[in-house]
């Protein structure tokens, strides 16, 4: 079973995922970088390009789910270099240190009330520009527009989006086109409007980013929604 709920940190989402059996759900790409606790481990989960499956036998996770941008400074280290990666927070962060964090979750009432914690105590808030990106972008507003607004070259917008999103502009215009089209997909939307809705030529074209974003069609990621 799945849950949610908004953070006390600005623009994140705390989550936690129970194992009810089944097949394990694909984890689609969201511009988002998440902090994970899992059976006595702290993990970071990069930006994804691709939709992400869990291997292994099914286990109870915690998450933070941070605003798209903000992990490189909560982290220390430039999102691309975690792109569609699963890495330990050790890799990342002197052994000790996770250590103690380690115990200090594994001793609390709540898991995820901790990890929110961690998090609030060391990240920064979105930056304006970045921000302003996102949002521009999630509406399906064109980079290059975009791009003006902010007083930004294509160069230095391509460099400040590896940096912070793990991958370039029109990669993660592409990826907030995809979650606003589940969103509306969601709502009971047909598929033809949601496409035209979204900002897709046409419904193949919907059909396509799907699949290569999602790596199944939108009838089944709809039917598996928790």
């Amino acid at each position: 079973m799945y849950e949610e709920r908004p953070s006390r940190l600005a623009g994140a989402v705390l989550w936690t995922s129970t194992p009810t059996g089944g097949v394990p759900r694909p984890v689609l790409p969201d511009g988002c970088m998440d902090l994970l606790w899992n059976e006595g481990r702290l993990l970071v989960a990069g930006p994804d390009t691709r939709a992400y499956v869990p291997d292994g036998p099914a286990t109870a996770w915690t998450g933070l789910r941070l605003y798209p941008g903000t992990a490189p400074a909560l982290l220390g280290v430039p999102a691309h270099e975690l792109r569609d990666r699963r890495v330990e927070l050790t890799d990342l962060w002197p052994a000790a240190e996770v250590r103690r964090l380690r115990d200090g979750i594994e001793a609390a009432t709540h898991p995820a009330t901790a990890l929110e914690e961690l998090a609030l105590q060391r990240a920064a808030p979105p930056a304006p520009d970045l921000r302003r990106l996102v949002d521009a972008l999630a509406r399906g507003r064109p980079i290059a527009e975009t791009a003006a607004e902010l007083g930004l070259g294509a160069r230095q917008l391509h460099r400040r989006s590896l940096h912070a999103f793990g991958y370039g502009p029109k990669t993660l215009a592409r990826i907030l086109r995809l979650q606003r089209a589940l969103a509306l997909a969601r709502q009971g939307v047909p598929y033809a409007d949601t496409a035209a809705r979204a900002g897709y030529a046409d419904q193949a074209h919907l059909s396509r980013d799907v699949r290569a974003l999602g790596g199944t069609t939108l009838t089944r990621l709809l039917r598996d929604d928790p």
